[in-house]
């Protein structure tokens, strides 16, 4: 069980500045994240919430919330928190920038410009060398493939959790404009979950029984 285990959560979209006032982000809003802290509090964790923009409803006991827009802000964060505090799980929910400017540049460029090419270059994959940290660390990631059916989800999925050495990851997707998600282990997989209240849910106690 979770009962004051300490559980951390990344959750919310991670920018990347491209001059002193332009970032380029992504469309994730961190529900996913705050449901799954919510459940976690729940349970009787203690949790860390490591959250990016956006609006957030309010604060809970059992729940710390640590706040970060830009890429670098997670990547620092994440490390200091894994190094410095004993975690039972960390579930990385965020949405990570996949790409980053080659050079970001320190003045705001002039909106007259007929065009602008930016040059981006792949960022750290964070998700990488998190059981690194600690041993017996357990470790869950999120895949998210838009468009993506049933065998698509699957398959992507079971390829993150071995190539990533992950104990579980959520593929999830939102094809039609609705929500499909499955939970992986590599030789079982749980789901469909229609919506992500009940996926946050199932996940909590998932892991919980495993801990």
């Amino acid at each position: 069980m979770v009962t004051k285990k300490k559980i951390l959560i990344t959750a919310g979209p991670t920018w990347v500045a491209i001059d002193q006032v332009r970032v380029i982000s992504n469309l994730a809003t961190g529900e996913t994240g705050i449901l799954l802290a919510d459940e976690f509090r729940k349970l009787g964790a203690k949790v860390t919430l490591l959250l990016g923009a956006g609006n957030y409803p309010g604060t809970q006991a059992g729940i710390t919330i640590k706040r970060f827009k830009y890429f670098s802000e997670l990547a620092w964060l994440l490390n200091s928190e894994l190094k410095k505090v004993k975690y039972a799980a960390v579930i990385h929910a965020a949405a990570v920038a996949d790409y980053q400017p080659r050079k970001i540049i320190n003045r705001k460029i002039s909106s007259h410009l007929k065009s602008w090419k930016i040059n981006l270059v792949p960022t750290q994959k964070l998700i990488q060398g998190l059981r690194a940290y600690r041993p017996g660390l357990f470790t869950v990631g999120f895949k998210f493939q838009p468009n993506a059916g049933k065998v698509e989800l699957i398959e992507k999925g079971n390829r993150l959790l071995k190539k990533e050495g992950l104990n579980l990851v959520v593929a999830n997707s939102s094809k039609n404009k609705g929500y499909q998600a499955y939970i992986l282990d590599g030789r079982n997989q749980f789901g469909p979950f229609p919506k992500k209240r009940k996926m946050a849910f199932y996940l909590a106690r998932l892991i919980a029984k495993q801990l």
